[in-house]
């Protein structure tokens, strides 16, 4: 902390420092340059004339006015000899038309600026200006300074400066020691227990001591730690579930794609629609990857809950699963489907419905049908997915979500994976809202708790889906 904060003082102050340095620097010299034109302006209407009383008139104007005893005041006339001087060892008549300051001044041309003297033996700091009457160039005045007292003086400007920053210095370090007695043992122990889960302990947990800050950090990890135990859970099973949640999508695509193949010769308004439809289940199989990937990787990831028509969706996936269903000689039927809004996660209740119409066509047998009926109770919403196939026992039904379960004698035994139903309740414990419920037959009930609204102006006419080209 204390290199730290250094570093910062350093980055801040060396160029505030230089920064102010040279802004001090230029407001002596802008008040040395006012104070020659001040001089200049007084002493004009003596350079003006020729009395003999002049030199004395000077000397005394620039006695009298008030200049730093460091400071040398000189005065020459429009020839650049010595007229007046606040310093004794100089002597009147001396030629001054060699110093380049005053040459400049002659000229009508003030100028400012530091050089080394060899007269003085130091560098000087001068201000050299023009005595004008009108246009006409009277003279010129030079003020100059040791240029080791305008140092001097400036840096008793930045004095304040340097002591701020060792006062920041001190508060650094006795920060700094105090921080290291608070917070070193907490992170010493936070340290010793990310090593312990880095060894394969993920039972280990971090004790909630210290500082705020530090209790906090301790909650995240253990939080962590109980999460990285159970997403190395959800990584072994991530292979099976997505394998299983990808086939659906891909067969519809595949079949899609297949009739359009079909009907390309002779039906272009056919093909360009399954065309759209596989389009569509493309974006959809993008989607359902995302979200398996987001499943496998955190635990307690939460599906975004919207508010949507149920009625819409049910007929939607219906419409989805006819063409497969109608390959195998099976109906299905939206039985009183009205239009019903609901809070909960369409993607979740999109994959469960998928998983129950996908597992009601393999069970049920050819020729028969397959009823979908959303039923609204109060604030509750059923959706009953029913096939007429050979049924549960009880036994059976507790089996049903477990991984890899599979009905014995089921005809479907060799093709199919046991994960259909086991896939859902990752997906209902992400989503949060949706529940299954088993009835009679075969009769998958998703049920959403969520808030539900009716709308009989959008209420849904019984619809029966038969006009597969598949027939």
């Amino acid at each position: 902390m204390v290199g730290l904060v250094g570093v910062v003082l350093i980055a801040h102050d060396v160029p505030l420092a230089s920064h102010l340095r040279e802004i001090e620097r230029d407001r002596l010299t802008t008040s040395i340059e006012r104070d020659a034109f001040t001089i200049g302006g007084q002493i004009s209407p003596a350079l003006a004339t020729a009395e003999p009383q002049r030199e004395q008139t000077i000397a005394d104007i620039v006695g009298a006015f008030d200049v730093d005893s460091s400071s040398t005041v000189v005065v020459v006339d429009r020839n650049g000899y010595l007229i007046s001087s606040t310093d004794p060892m100089h002597s009147l008549g001396d030629d001054y038309v060699s110093r380049p300051e005053i040459a400049a001044a002659l000229l009508g041309n003030p100028s400012s600026g530091s050089r080394p003297s060899v007269t003085v033996g130091e560098d000087l700091v001068y201000v050299a200006v023009p005595v004008l009457s009108g246009a006409e160039v009277l003279g010129a005045v030079r003020i100059t300074y040791p240029k080791s007292v305008l140092d001097a003086r400036v840096n008793e400007q930045l004095r304040g400066l340097l002591i701020a920053a060792a006062v920041s210095i001190a508060m650094a370090i006795a920060v700094a020691i105090l921080f290291a007695r608070t917070v070193s043992r907490p992170l010493e122990d936070l340290r010793q227990a990310t090593d312990e889960l880095a060894s394969g302990r993920l039972d280990v947990l971090a004790p909630e001591s210290g500082p705020r800050e530090t209790r906090q950090l301790a909650r995240s990890f253990n939080s962590m730690a109980g999460r990285l135990g159970n997403l190395i859970n959800r990584q072994k099973s991530f292979a099976g579930d997505a394998s299983h949640q990808l086939r659906t999508p891909l067969t519809a695509l595949r079949l899609r794609l297949e009739q359009a193949s079909e009907a390309a010769a002779t039906d272009p308004e056919a093909t360009r629609e399954h065309l759209e439809e596989a389009l569509n289940e493309t974006d959809r199989l993008t989607h359902l990857v995302e979200q398996l990937l987001q499943l496998a990787r955190a635990e307690g990831s939460v599906l975004q809950s919207t508010n949507f028509d149920v009625a819409e969706l049910v007929n939607e996936r219906i419409e989805h699963w006819t063409y497969l269903a109608a390959e195998r000689g099976i109906e299905i039927v939206a039985e009183d489907v009205v239009a019903v809004q609901a809070m909960t996660s369409e993607l979740a209740l999109r994959e469960i419905l998928d998983n129950y119409l996908d597992n009601a066509i393999e069970a049920s047998p050819v020729g028969s049908r397959i009823e979908v009926i959303v039923v609204q109770e109060e604030n509750d919403l059923d959706i009953v997915v029913r096939d007429h196939g050979r049924g549960l026992t009880d036994e059976q039904r507790r089996n049903a979500f477990d991984r890899f379960w599979r009905a014995p004698g089921d005809s479907n035994r060799r093709s199919g994976s046991g994960l259909g139903l086991a896939v859902d309740p990752s997906t209902r414990h992400t989503c949060g809202a949706v529940q299954p419920r088993y009835g009679d037959g075969v009769r998958a009930r998703p049920s959403t708790a969520a808030p539900v609204t009716s709308d009989p102006r959008r209420e849904s006419r019984r619809r029966t889906h038969r006009d597969s080209p598949h027939r």
